[in-house]
């Protein structure tokens, strides 16, 4: 029976203490109950699942992630969610902790300073192993060593390193096939493939019909330390301090984190190959086209499902992106690098969500990471830039993007690259928030510049806020943005002002929220910016993708800005100078604007915005996926929505909105750049009236050179469209909303299609 008397002060809200050892008898038996038949009455696992007992893994988490994984469950792994009162959930983490005592605070003796000199020096540690970014990952990482063992169990590693051998660093020689050889660690194997890394770091991903044999060693490549007494007794005073990196609140961060790996240079980043995907959106134009052919209007009706990996989250919203032969892919607080070939993960990086988040960030919404050198990048929930080592997934810097850990920040964006920095923004703006775009060294994680959306007192633009304190006055920066290098120019968006729907009654502009700003990315200094909506009282923000385009216009050749709006206008900017070239409407109903400005904005008709019975049109003509051009058709292809919606503030003595009598209706359409006119439209079909629910919904699309648009139909399948008249080549029913953006990449010489459609990441290709 459950003790009463220690579930009182459960009941009174106290929190428990970290190991309280007055919760493990009761611990043990929900285990029994609960957990036995999988991991066996022992805790040392069973064919079903792994052991919990003397596990490092299990050591190295706090009670708070113990208490996560178990509430959350591991249901790509076939681990339930358990529903656990708050006093069940403590007592049965205390038990487990129980049988994985954690290492103290280390107070080994010796010299920790000098262990870390006999480390990096006369032990030569770092020609194989990472410590905090440092090193070289060919060996597991020792970050947090001191978190999963005790110095005895070091010192037995130490000296007997061939009677250790950490999972994933089993030793092989694989002959090929052709004669060579590789050898290496198996980081992932089956019967049908294996991933080998090589003694460098480099990846190979091989394929069953590609080997001869497989060669298992015994031992380790590790040899015993040799060592003095006194030289030992640092080293292990030096490991088992080892904890982690530790989060910089200002990004002060000056110690330079480059591994010896191979690494990805920004000249690849900047030119990609036809088969690479190396940023969010396959280049850093923001256009998701792919010259890739393979996979064109002739076989495409041949495309099928090739792999499939699942990620525990309700409603994926990333791209993946491939470099190499390796796929990395992002779920709510974690990071996966998988075999592009078979889908089969290498490793994987997580941490716990936040509590007390609101929004997309809540959710665990993150859309990708970005790839510099030996490091990938990604954002978490609470707004933390991190990098994480592309061999090993641990965690190398962490960077506090906001100041102010009281206001609603997030992060949901995908960085992006430029030169040897990375730039990431934030979510919350729709809470209040003060938006804002910060850049950061790759290396170091020290931070070179941060940008706010919203100006403060004697700033630029702090006059166009009458009314309104622009402090906390949203402006996010949660959409990835582009960069051109030919004119050395970063073009970012930026999300609606805060309160939504805000309306002081006057002509403020509410700078610099709703605009697509153009950054030096040196400085972060405004080079110019072009508000697509000024005065917004509909919360029309301007977090759509800008693409970025070189072609003949208009008799001339230019560098256009190209931006489909949720106010319902599609924008051809020259974004040389953000001169308005061409403002077209591209809904079928607008009733909230009588036509263009020669400065290239929509002129509002305060009658009809207000208009009798409360609702405007559009109400939210796009989203946030992905949009592309093709240099071919000179189409711009993107999906759209026909709605109208009540008015966010209606103006007093106006009648109520009245109910809509039909549904709205999802559209993917087809613009002329150089008209402005939608030259196809393709009608999806089945569409709940739900706006709310579905509108918010918006799959992106893919334009490639094999004449193919892959696009994600809202009702749940996977489909593509010829790209000159939109007539459907194939579909794959996915069954599922799908909210994210496809991308394509070639490995082994072929061509695949890869795209998150709900809890998967599906991958198509040719037979």
């Amino acid at each position: 029976m459950l003790s009463l008397a220690l579930i009182t002060p459960f009941l009174a809200g106290q929190n428990p203490p970290d190991q309280p050892l007055q919760l493990i008898p009761d611990g043990k038996d929900l285990f029994v109950t609960n957990c036995a038949g999988c991991h066996g009455a022992d805790a040392r696992g069973s064919d079903r699942a792994p052991r919990l007992a003397e596990s490092s893994r299990l050591r190295a988490l706090s009670t708070h992630d113990l208490n996560e994984l178990i509430s959350r469950g591991i249901p790509s792994k076939g681990m339930p969610a358990f529903d656990l009162s708050v006093y069940e959930l403590h007592a049965i983490t205390a038990f487990l902790r129980s049988l994985n005592a954690a290492p103290p605070e280390s107070s080994a003796p010796g010299s920790p300073s000098a262990g870390m000199q006999f480390f990096f020096g006369k032990a030569k540690c770092g020609s194989c192993h990472m410590v905090d970014g440092r090193g070289k990952p060919v060996g597991p990482d020792l970050s947090v060593l001191g978190r999963r063992m005790t110095p005895d169990e070091i010192q037995a590693v130490l000296l007997h390193p061939g009677e250790h051998i950490t999972f994933g660093y089993q030793l092989v020689t694989v002959r090929l096939r052709d004669g060579s050889s590789i050898r290496g660690f198996a980081r992932g194997r089956s019967n049908y493939d294996i991933q080998l890394q090589d003694l460098q770091g480099r990846f190979h991903m091989i394929e069953e019909g590609q080997i001869s044999a497989v060669h298992d060693e015994k031992g380790s490549v590790m040899e015993p330390l040799a060592a003095r007494a006194e030289e030992l007794q640092d080293l292990i005073a030096y490991l088992s301090r080892l904890k982690g990196v530790e989060p910089v609140p200002s990004g002060a961060s000056t110690v330079d984190r480059r591994s010896e790996a191979p690494g990805i240079e920004f000249s690849r980043i900047l030119n990609p190959r036809p088969g690479d995907w190396l940023t969010y959106n396959g280049n850093l134009s923001g256009n998701r086209y792919s010259e890739l052919t393979e996979i064109n209007a002739t076989n495409v009706a041949r495309m099928a499902v090739k792999w499939v990996f699942p990620i525990a989250h309700f409603g994926l919203e990333a791209t993946p992106i491939v470099a190499d032969g390796i796929m990395y892919v992002t779920g709510p607080n974690e990071a996966f690098a998988l075999d592009a070939l078979s889908g089969r993960p290498i490793w994987q990086y997580s941490r716990p969500r936040t509590r007390g988040l609101v929004g997309d960030a809540s959710l665990g919404t993150n859309r990708g990471v970005a790839i510099l050198g030996d490091k990938v990048f990604m954002t978490t929930d609470n707004a933390h830039l991190i990098a994480l080592n592309r061999v090993t997934g641990s965690l190398v810097w962490e960077a506090v993007m906001p100041d102010d850990p009281h206001l609603p920040y997030g992060s949901t964006v995908a960085p992006l690259v430029v030169k040897d920095t990375v730039i990431a923004g934030v979510s919350g703006g729709d809470w209040g928030i003060r938006g804002l775009l910060a850049c950061y060294k790759a290396s170091t994680g020290k931070r070179v510049w941060r940008v706010w959306t919203t100006p403060a007192k004697g700033e630029p633009g702090y006059d166009t806020w009458e009314g309104k304190d622009p402090r906390y006055g949203g402006g996010a920066t949660w959409l990835t943005g582009s960069y051109d290098a030919e004119t050395d120019t970063l073009f970012w968006s930026t999300g609606n002002s805060y309160p939504e729907g805000y309306d002081s009654g006057g002509r403020a502009d509410y700078l610099f929220t709703a605009c697509v700003l153009a950054l030096n990315p040196e400085t972060g200094k405004l080079k110019w910016f072009f508000q697509f909506n000024p005065h917004d009282n509909r919360g029309w923000d301007a977090n759509q993708p800008s693409v970025l385009v070189d072609t003949p216009y208009r008799g001339q050749n230019r560098r256009l800005l190209l931006q489909a709006d949720r106010n319902g206008f599609f924008y051809v900017l020259d974004r040389t100078d953000g001169r308005a070239l061409l403002v077209e409407q591209f809904v079928h109903r607008q009733n909230w604007a009588s036509g263009v400005g020669p400065d290239g904005h929509p002129q509002p008709l305060a009658e009809n915005s207000r208009s009798a019975d409360g609702m405007t049109c559009p109400a939210l003509a796009t989203n946030w996926s992905s949009t592309a051009f093709s240099p071919v058709t000179r189409l711009y292809y993107l999906m759209t929505y026909e709605e109208c919606q009540p008015l966010l503030r209606s103006p007093a003595g106006h009648n109520p909105p009245k109910q809509q009598e039909e549904g709205g209706k999802k559209f993917l359409r087809a613009i002329d750049i150089d008209t402005g006119k939608v030259r196809w439209e393709l009608q999806q079909i089945g569409l709940s009236s739900d706006w709310e629910v579905e509108a918010k919904a918006f799959p992106g699309v893919l334009a490639t050179a094999g004449g193919i648009l892959f696009y994600g139909d809202p009702n749940g399948a996977f489909a593509a469209v010829d790209q000159q008249h939109g007539k459907p080549l194939w579909h794959f029913p996915t069954n599922i909303t799908m909210k994210a953006s496809p991308m394509t990449y070639m490995v082994g010489g072929k061509q695949f299609v890869a795209v998150a459609a709900g809890t998967n990441i599906l991958c198509f290709g040719l037979p």
